[in-house]
């Protein structure tokens, strides 16, 4: 990106039409609509619950011995290093997911560079997105490649909305979406490592694809059709799902009334 110019990594975290370019670029931030800024989390726990997987920490390690392990940072700080990294940050990923920890710690597995970094500290900007199932679910018969969300808990959500429970703690919520692993937070490093797919229809398209179906183009002259996205066949998997792609505007630009449709 040229200087004084919104960054692409601020995509769906500050909202483009509100935060000024060029010369007030970087003074003045609007945030976008879902955007959540972290309040942070002791980085104590996080490193005892490494040790106790496996992570060997930094003052025993000797090079020689695990020439390619991988390197774990928390905050910032090298803390040790782990010889199966794939194992670790699924399970960290997965105790994350079932809000053993705190929803926005934010997890960063760098492949190439041999680094898993790990952040909880304050002032990270996040955003929710839709988590898509990695592998088939036997038990709650979510199948690969598809939301985490199923149509049950979506039910339930109206029929609290229309008859709120009487005791508080039966609510599900936003908070119950997030402990059922749903609903995810990511900040802007995170996001560099995920695959985010723009809406549930192109996550059904996609899986149509994968599975071998002829996915027949929408060639109708209805004008007000969505524009599709095109499926990528390099694409290996997708791993979250945007809420709403409106969500990438703040307050005050997502009030104007039909934005996309001023007089040329």
């Amino acid at each position: 990106a040229k200087p004084r110019q919104l960054h692409n990594t601020h995509w769906g975290l500050v909202c483009p039409a509100e935060t000024p370019e060029g010369q007030a670029c970087g003074l003045v931030k609007n945030l976008s609509l879902m955007c959540y800024v972290s309040v942070g989390s002791p980085s104590e726990p996080l490193i005892e619950f490494m040790i106790n997987r496996g992570m060997e920490v930094v003052e025993e390690y000797e090079p020689l011995r695990y020439p390619h392990a991988t390197k774990i940072f928390v905050n910032g700080v090298w803390c040790g290093v782990h010889s199966d990294p794939k194992h670790l940050v699924s399970q960290v990923l997965d105790t994350r997911r079932k809000s053993y920890l705190q929803y926005e710690v934010s997890l960063v597995r760098d492949i190439r560079d041999r680094e898993f970094k790990v952040f909880s500290d304050a002032g990270r900007v996040m955003r929710p997105v839709f988590t898509v199932q990695q592998e088939d679910d036997h038990e709650s018969g979510i199948a690969k490649g598809a939301l985490v969300l199923t149509k049950d808990l979506v039910n339930k959500l109206a029929k609290e909305q229309a008859e709120p429970p009487e005791d508080p703690s039966m609510k599900i919520g936003w908070e119950g979406l997030i402990r059922a692993g749903t609903i995810e937070y990511l900040d802007a490093e995170e996001e560099e490592t995920a695959m985010i797919c723009m809406t549930p229809e192109d996550l059904d398209l996609y899986r149509m694809q994968k599975a071998g179906y002829v996915v027949d183009d929408d060639n109708t002259d209805d004008p007000n059709r969505r524009l599709k996205t095109k499926t990528n066949p390099t694409t290996h998997m997708y791993t979250h799902c945007e809420i709403h792609p409106s969500m990438i505007l703040g307050i005050c630009a997502s009030i104007i009334p039909f934005p996309d449709h001023n007089q040329v």
